[in-house]
C-alpha cells in the first residue's frame, strides 16, 4: 500500500467524486490509493469509502488551508465543484481558485480540473434571446468552470482539463417521458432535432482513472467527454423499449422551457440551447473512441436505462 500513488479526490462523496474513489478502490492491485476528501468524514457515504479502503480526510474547498493540508504527499488530485450548491458563479471561482493555489503549493504532479466549455463563445451575453445570469453568464455553471481554467494553467499546475457533459442521472430528476392528457409516454426536451452529448456520471470517475493511469500523457491536454452523441428521438426510441409502448419525442422551445417556474429554467433553459445551437461543436470536440480507449467499460444509454429500470417507472 505504502507504494500506491495517493490521489486526493476532491467531492469524494458526491457523483464524480465517488465515482472515481470507487474506480481506483476496485483495482485492488492498481498503482493508487484514494484519499477522499469530504466536508464530512462522519457521513454514511464517507464511512462507506472507509471500509473500502479509502483514507477519508475533511476538507472545505472554502478553505485553502484545508485543502493544502488534504492535498499533502498525494501524486495528484480530482477536483470538482459543486455549482448548484449555492449556485453561485462567484463562489465556485473562488473554490476553484483556492484547489489550484493548494495544488501547486503541495507540488502535485497530476490534477485532473473537471470543467465545461464557456458557452458564451456561442451564446454572448450580447444576444437578446437569452438572459444574462449572474450578471455576465450565459450558463453560469459552464461559464465560471470554463474561467477557472486559467487558475490551474497560469499557476504551471500539471493539469488535465476534464470537460464533462450532461449526466443520464438527469432523467431520474424529472427530464424522463412523462404521460400526456391521452395517456400516452411524451418525451419533451428542448433539444429540437440536434444530438445531446451524455454519460453516466459514474463513467467521469472511470474515465479520470484512465487519464490517471496514462501517466504524464494528457497533462497539459483538453479531454472532452461523452459516453453518446443521441438525438430527442433516439433517447426517445430507447425509453421505449426500456417502457415496451411507444414513447414520442416532442421538443420543448426554449423560451417555453424557461418559462415552466422549475427551479433553475432560466439557467437550464439557456444550457440546452447552447447544447442545442454548439451541437456540432459539442459532440465534434468529444471523441467517444478516445474516451472507450480510457474507460474500457463505457456504458451505452441503453446499458444505463437497464440499470435503473426500477426507478425509471413509466409516466
Amino acid at each position: 500500500m505504502s507504494e500506491k500513488k495517493i490521489i486526493a479526490v476532491v467531492g469524494a462523496t458526491g457523483a464524480q467524486g465517488g465515482g472515481l474513489a470507487r474506480a481506483i478502490l476496485a483495482e485492488q492491485d492498481g498503482p493508487f490509493t484514494v484519499r477522499a476528501i469530504t466536508r464530512g468524514a462522519g457521513s454514511d457515504k464517507a464511512r462507506a469509502l472507509a471500509e473500502l479502503g479509502a483514507e477519508v480526510v475533511e476538507a472545505d474547498l472554502g478553505d485553502r488551508a484545508s485543502v493544502r493540508q488534504a492535498f499533502d504527499g498525494a501524486y495528484g488530485a480530482y477536483v470538482v465543484t459543486n455549482y448548484w450548491e449555492g449556485m453561485s458563479a462567484e463562489t465556485e471561482l473562488a473554490q476553484a481558485d483556492n484547489a489550484a493555489r493548494a495544488a501547486k503549493d503541495a507540488g502535485l504532479r497530476h490534477v485532473i480540473w473537471s470543467t465545461l466549455e464557456d458557452t458564451r463563445a456561442h451564446l454572448p451575453v450580447t444576444d437578446t434571446r437569452v438572459p444574462v445570469l449572474e450578471g455576465s453568464y450565459t450558463v453560469p455553471h459552464f461559464d465560471a468552470k470554463a474561467e477557472a481554467d486559467r487558475f490551474f494553467v497560469d499557476l504551471g499546475v500539471p493539469t488535465t482539463l476534464l470537460r464533462t457533459t450532461f449526466y443520464w442521472e438527469a432523467f431520474l430528476q424529472g427530464f424522463a417521458p412523462s404521460r400526456d392528457d391521452s395517456g400516452h409516454l411524451v418525451l419533451s426536451l428542448p433539444m429540437g432535432d440536434s444530438a445531446l452529448a451524455g454519460i453516466a456520471v459514474e463513467d467521469i470517475g472511470a474515465v479520470a482513472l484512465g487519464i490517471f493511469a496514462r501517466g504524464e500523457e494528457f497533462v497539459g491536454e483538453t479531454v472532452a467527454i461523452a459516453g453518446e452523441h443521441l438525438t430527442g428521438k433516439q433517447l426517445a426510441a430507447a425509453f421505449a423499449e426500456l417502457y415496451g409502448e411507444p414513447v414520442a419525442y416532442r421538443p420543448l422551445t426554449h423560451d417555453r422551457f424557461r418559462a415552466l417556474g422549475i427551479p433553475a429554467a432560466a439557467e437550464i433553459g439557456n444550457m440546452f440551447q447552447y447544447y442545442t445551437e454548439a451541437a456540432d461543436a459539442f459532440t465534434g470536440a468529444r471523441d467517444l473512441r478516445l474516451v472507450r480507449d480510457l474507460h474500457p467499460g463505457l456504458r451505452s444509454f441503453r446499458d444505463w436505462l437497464t440499470a435503473h429500470k426500477d426507478a425509471l417507472t413509466a409516466g
